[in-house]
C-alpha cells in the first residue's frame, strides 16, 4: 500500500468505497446532522457551478457524515460532505485540488440526473460523475494528476456492485479532462468572438472610410498579441531569440510569424519548492520556482520569466 494511502486510512475516514453514493430515500428522516459551511467550501462550489454555467439547484452542507454525498430529502437536493474528510484527503495528497473533485463529483451526481432515480449507486452513473469531476477540474486549471489524485487514492482496485475499480475510474476522469483541455486549446488558437453589441448602422462619409492598405494594417494589429494579454514575457535559454508569453488566462504563447500560437498552459504542482509548471505537449516538463526560475526536471535552470 503506497505511503499515502497507510496515511489516509490511519486517520479512520475511509471505511467503504462510498464517495459518490447517491442516496436514493426522497422521504426517510435524513439520518445526518448538518452544521454550518464555511466560506470557502462555498467558494469553491460557486465556481465549480460557474464552469459549467448552470445555476446551482442544491444545497452545500457540511454534515457528520463518513465523507461526501449527493442525496434527495424531502424533494430537496443536497449536496453532504464531512470537513475533516476532506481536509485529510488534501493533506494525504498534497493538493487542494483533492476536495474540489470530491465535490464536483457529487455536483455531478445532482447534474446528471442521477439522485432522481431510486436504484442508489451503480458503477455507470459513477463513471459518469468522474468524468465531470474531470472536465470541471481542468477548467478550474487542475492538471491531470491533480484531478485523480482523489480517487486514486479513495477507490478500491476491483469492480464493486455501486463503483467500479479504480482503473475505470480513473480513465473516466482521464476523458473528462481531456475534453476539456480540448476545448480550452480550441478555444484559445482559434479566432475569438466579437464582443460588440449590435448597433444602430450609421452610414459614414466616404472621406471616412478606410482604405484597402489601412484595412489590412488593422487586420494585422489584430493577429498580433495584445499586450493587455500578457502576464510576463518568457525567456527560454536555448532560443532566447523566440518570443514567448505568459498571458493572461495562464497560457503559453509562442509568438511566430503566422501569429501567436498556444503551446501549453500553467498549471500548480502542489510543491512549495516549484509551484507551478508549464503543462504542454511540445516541452519537456518545466517547472518554476517563486521567483520566476524555470528549470527542467534535473533541477537544471532552462529560463526566467521577465
Amino acid at each position: 500500500m503506497p505511503y499515502f494511502r497507510k496515511i489516509t486510512f490511519a486517520l479512520g475516514l475511509i471505511f467503504a468505497p462510498v464517495l459518490g453514493q447517491v442516496a436514493t430515500a426522497a422521504t426517510v428522516a435524513a439520518p445526518y446532522t448538518t452544521v454550518a459551511t464555511s466560506a470557502d467550501t462555498r467558494d469553491i462550489v460557486q465556481e465549480i457551478i460557474n464552469v459549467v454555467g448552470l445555476k446551482a439547484r442544491f444545497e452545500l452542507q457540511a454534515a457528520d457524515i463518513d465523507n461526501a454525498a449527493a442525496v434527495v430529502y424531502n424533494g430537496k437536493r443536497y449536496i453532504l460532505y464531512n470537513e475533516r474528510f476532506l481536509d485529510a484527503i488534501n493533506n494525504a495528497v498534497h493538493t487542494d485540488w483533492a476536495g474540489v473533485s470530491i465535490l464536483a463529483h457529487e455536483i455531478g451526481h445532482h447534474l446528471n440526473g442521477h439522485t432522481l432515480s431510486r436504484s442508489g449507486s451503480n458503477p455507470a452513473d459513477e463513471l459518469e460523475a468522474d468524468e465531470f469531476s474531470g472536465f470541471v477540474l481542468r477548467k478550474m486549471g487542475a492538471s491531470m494528476a491533480e484531478a485523480q489524485a482523489a480517487i486514486n487514492l479513495l477507490s478500491e482496485e476491483e469492480n464493486s456492485r455501486s463503483h467500479p475499480g479504480r482503473s475505470y475510474r480513473l480513465a473516466a476522469i482521464s476523458k473528462g479532462w481531456r475534453s476539456a483541455n480540448e476545448q480550452l486549446l480550441a478555444s484559445a488558437s482559434g479566432p475569438q468572438p466579437d464582443q460588440r453589441a449590435i448597433e444602430p448602422v450609421r452610414r459614414q462619409p466616404r472621406m471616412a472610410q478606410q482604405e484597402p492598405q489601412q484595412q489590412r494594417a488593422a487586420a494585422a494589429q489584430t493577429a498580433s498579441l495584445n499586450s493587455r494579454m500578457v502576464l510576463s514575457k518568457v525567456v527560454f535559454s536555448q532560443a532566447p531569440r523566440e518570443q514567448f508569453y505568459l498571458t493572461s488566462r495562464l497560457h503559453l504563447v509562442h509568438l511566430t510569424k503566422d501569429g501567436p500560437r498556444v503551446i501549453g498552459k500553467l498549471a500548480k504542482t502542489g510543491n512549495p519548492d516549484y509551484p507551478y509548471y508549464f503543462e504542454s505537449e511540445y516541452l519537456k516538463t518545466v517547472f518554476i520556482t517563486d521567483e520566476g526560475i524555470l528549470v527542467n526536471r534535473q533541477g537544471q535552470q532552462v529560463g526566467h520569466l521577465s
